[in-house]
């Protein structure tokens, strides 16, 4: 998991919409993610086609939006936004949540306005985060 969600489970204060996650583009996976939607009475979408690797999860029924990427801006590869995640359990799965670093590399070489502002309440979150360790 990535983008706000994911911030705000290492505890800092933002808000979304929707939760982000980043994935490897394999045929086993977009099977899955056919599925997940299929569960859910979803529809998948390509809003930003041809241009994005972003699939949009979206039931416009309860609201849920989830965002699934390929493709994720600072980050050098999935395996690299994994070797430092962290794992948080819900309703009995294990979730891999993207270190507070990389969120905020991907917020700051992305560059949208709504990304660069909550970068600072991010950075805070990370330097208190790193106080109460030491």
């Amino acid at each position: 998991m990535v983008g706000n969600a994911a911030a705000a489970l290492h505890g800092a204060p933002v808000t979304t919409l929707d939760i982000d996650f980043m994935f490897r583009k394999t045929p086993t996976n977009m099977r899955k993610l056919k599925e997940f939607a299929k569960e859910l009475n979803a529809q998948i979408l390509k809003p930003y086609y041809p241009v994005s690797s972003l699939y949009r999860v979206v039931n416009e029924d309860t609201g849920m939006q989830v965002d699934f990427m390929s493709v994720l801006h600072g980050i050098k590869s999935f395996e690299n936004l994994r070797s430092d995640a962290i794992e948080v359990e819900f309703e009995g799965h294990v979730l891999k949540i993207a270190s507070l670093e990389k969120i905020i590399r991907s917020k700051k070489k992305l560059g949208r306005p709504r990304d660069l502002a909550v970068i600072e309440l991010l950075e805070k979150t990370l330097d208190e985060k790193a106080k109460r360790e030491k």
